[in-house]
């Protein structure tokens, strides 16, 4: 394992049925100002929101409330939610929901006590926060994103259409709590529970596809994707089994909680481009990266061979005898498309709604990185993203 690095993870996560009676003990900790972000309403739905106001009021909070956090918060909703954060001055913001829901908290909470616009700030200077930072606690309802753990930031613009992320590189943005209980999970549509797998593996695999050294992390990686791989086939056939739903929660923060990302370079092409073909079609971000993902890894894979030679033989268990390692690599790409279909992931962008005359504004809207096994010019992205029409 080559690199140097550092590691450290303050998130502290409380996991299981019983997760959101350590809700008590962290209100606690804070001060009686309480800021709730949740999304369209069915946390009112289900009874989760009625279960923290209990335990809100118990504790004898002041709670100013942002509902309605879309899947892809946007720079008016985050404004929108600053503007009421300012007048609240809260000690805590806690985030209910999915992945979109505490990305969008998390912007919050770097924004209250600073005079900038933080759409410019954060998302085109790309600054790092220089006021104090306003402590975020999650409750999540939905696994994918691994924001419950992390200090990354997703915020659209739909006057422009870029959707761009911000991983803060200080500590104090990641959430200081997060609780997971799986059966959360469960009340989402079927179709959201998907993309949440697919965002779970790809996160890996955008780790997983750089680099040549014998890391570590690549040996942890391979046994977090066999375990969406398993958990999911279970899920999609069965998506009240608590053991499958479990799993695939945890895997999810373990994805992108840091940790398999040391001594990386790092990929994340694939995110560049589905997040600016979310910018564009407001479509889900999990399908948006399943839409991609084959085109480009079948691109670069002549470029990163013995790496997908491995995840073949690791991840998806392809007998190499007696055969080439571009036959090895191409078969681990076929099982991992024909796990995709299994699961009902979107396999074209054009049924996300993206349209031909789109394309080169799509193009223009994508984020060139260096750390993958092949760094992209425009026509090459133009190609891929017409593969991915198909």
């Amino acid at each position: 394992m080559l690199g140097n690095f550092s590691y450290c993870n303050p998130t502290k996560l409380y996991f299981g049925e019983k997760a959101l009676k350590s809700l008590k003990l962290e209100l606690g900790k804070y001060g009686d100002k309480v800021l709730l972000i949740y999304g369209g309403g069915s946390v009112k739905r289900n009874g989760i929101y009625d279960a923290i106001m209990d335990i809100l009021t118990a504790r004898h909070k002041k709670v100013a409330e942002i509902a309605g956090v879309m899947p892809n918060p946007t720079v008016a909703k985050l404004r929108e939610g600053v503007a009421i954060a300012k007048k609240h001055n809260p000690d805590l913001i806690l985030a209910v929901g999915g992945g979109s829901v505490c990305d969008y908290a998390k912007a919050v909470s770097v924004s209250v006590h600073t005079d900038d616009d933080p759409w410019e700030k954060y998302f085109i200077r790309f600054e790092e926060p220089d006021c104090p930072v306003v402590p975020v606690g999650c409750i999540l309802t939905m696994a994918g994103t691994g924001s419950e753990m992390n200090a990354g930031s997703v915020i659209t613009n739909e006057e422009t259409h870029q959707k761009i992320g911000h991983v803060f590189a200080g500590e104090s943005v990641m959430p200081k709590f997060s609780i997971l209980n799986p059966e959360y999970t469960m009340t989402l549509p079927e179709y959201q529970m998907k993309a949440g797998i697919y965002d779970i593996f790809n996160h890996i695999c955008e780790q997983y596809f750089s680099g040549t050294d014998d890391s570590t992390s690549d040996y942890i990686s391979e046994g977090l994707m066999r375990s969406v791989i398993h958990s999911s086939r279970i899920a999609v056939k069965d998506p009240k089994n608590y053991e499958a739903r479990s799993n695939i929660m945890w895997t999810a923060t373990w994805a992108l909680n840091t940790l398999v990302a040391k001594g990386k370079p790092g990929d994340w092409m694939v995110h560049m481009m589905g997040q600016a073909v979310g910018g564009f079609t407001n479509a889900t971000h999990g399908m948006t990266l399943a839409a991609v993902s084959l085109p480009y890894y079948r691109y670069i894979m002549p470029y990163g061979l013995a790496k997908f030679v491995r995840f073949a033989k690791n991840v998806w268990d392809v007998c190499p005898d007696g055969k080439s390692d571009e036959e090895i690599a191409t078969e681990g790409l076929q099982k991992m498309e024909s796990w995709m279909k299994e699961i009902g992931v979107v396999l074209s962008i054009k049924k996300l709604g993206a349209t031909e005359d789109m394309l080169p504004g799509i193009v223009q809207a994508v984020f060139h990185l260096k750390g993958g096994y092949k760094e992209l010019d425009n026509d090459e992205i133009l190609a891929i993203l017409k593969e991915s029409m198909k």
